[in-house]
């Protein structure tokens, strides 16, 4: 086992300071995005366009990720140790959601390089049948790169150890060593993958926008506002390698590091989300703006 999986605990007060920072980060950015999902849901002009529904899937993965993550820092400081059956649910839904997130952006890069390069066609390609489709289809890809994880524990660990506690990390409960090299080979292909449509489809939609410049300036910045947030959330495939290198070179910073490299590859990503659509796009505003003040009002109303 290596240096990564070495457990270790914080001070009492140093516990606290991360994990009201973790709640406050996360309870905010579901409280946004669930706003997002709620005004989404309520108006047909949103639930049937195919680009908000690709947008709100990822905000829903995004509130998923953030539960969890911080469902699993509160438990880690309060109780330390987890079953490991719960333990394993955790980590599938976690693993398969953050591989859903490139995927997804990925998508949505295609759909803005079929609307701005081919605009007579995007009403025939991107539908809500296709984009169902699709999102199935990552759902499949993202649960077959982890399931064969959790076959090979079930077939290697004994009874006792889904019978015992761990402090929950994927490195604990996965502890084969081809299972690691498995995850390296299938981060690799991911990266590949996710990384070759970015550059196709954003250097296509950035030409594009050159040529039509009504559209040049909001086309530039939703391209840098994706390439952002997918960069951000590629942090996911070198999250290893970060945490490997880093504990070595400071190996008594070891909690400090894999605190600060989960807070940036799993909670500030999410920050980027409600930005694209949802404060950016006049229209979705225009309805979250309405829904927040007849919140804000009834609020006010039931104080007084």
């Amino acid at each position: 086992m290596n240096s990564t999986t070495a457990v270790y605990r914080d001070s009492l007060s140093t516990a606290i300071i991360k994990n009201l920072i973790t709640v406050g980060l996360s309870a905010s950015i579901i409280y946004i995005n669930s706003s997002l999902v709620h005004t989404f849901k309520k108006h047909e002009v949103f639930n049937t366009n195919p680009r908000y529904i690709l947008y709100i899937h990822l905000v829903i993965i995004d509130i998923l990720l953030l539960i969890i993550f911080t469902l699993l820092q509160v438990l880690s400081y309060i109780i330390f140790t987890l079953p490991v059956p719960f333990c394993i649910i955790l980590l599938l839904i976690s693993i398969i959601c953050s591989l859903n997130t490139p995927l997804t952006l990925a998508v949505m890069a295609v759909e803005c390089h079929v609307a701005i390069c081919f605009p007579l066609q995007h009403s025939q390609i991107c539908t809500v049948k296709n984009v169902t489709v699709v999102i199935t289809v990552i759902w499949m890809l993202s649960s077959l790169t982890i399931l064969p994880d959790l076959f090979s524990i079930l077939a290697t660990e004994s009874r006792d150890f889904f019978h015992s506690r761990v402090f929950c990390l994927r490195e604990t409960v996965f502890r084969l060593p081809e299972l690691e090299k498995k995850r390296t080979i299938s981060n690799i292909v991911f990266l590949v993958i996710v990384w070759l449509t970015l550059i196709y489809t954003y250097f296509r939609i950035l030409f594009a926008a050159q040529a039509a410049a009504a559209n040049a300036r909001k086309a530039r910045n939703t391209v840098l506002l994706h390439g952002f947030q997918l960069l951000l959330c590629m942090l996911t495939y070198v999250y290893d390698l970060l945490l490997n290198g880093l504990t070595k070179l400071f190996p008594k910073g070891v909690l400090t590091i894999r605190y600060t490299i989960s807070v940036f590859v799993h909670v500030l990503p999410r920050l980027v989300s409600p930005l694209v659509y949802g404060i950016r796009d006049k229209a979705f505003r225009r309805y979250l703006r309405k829904y927040l003040l007849r919140s804000l009002e009834r609020k006010a109303s039931e104080l007084l």
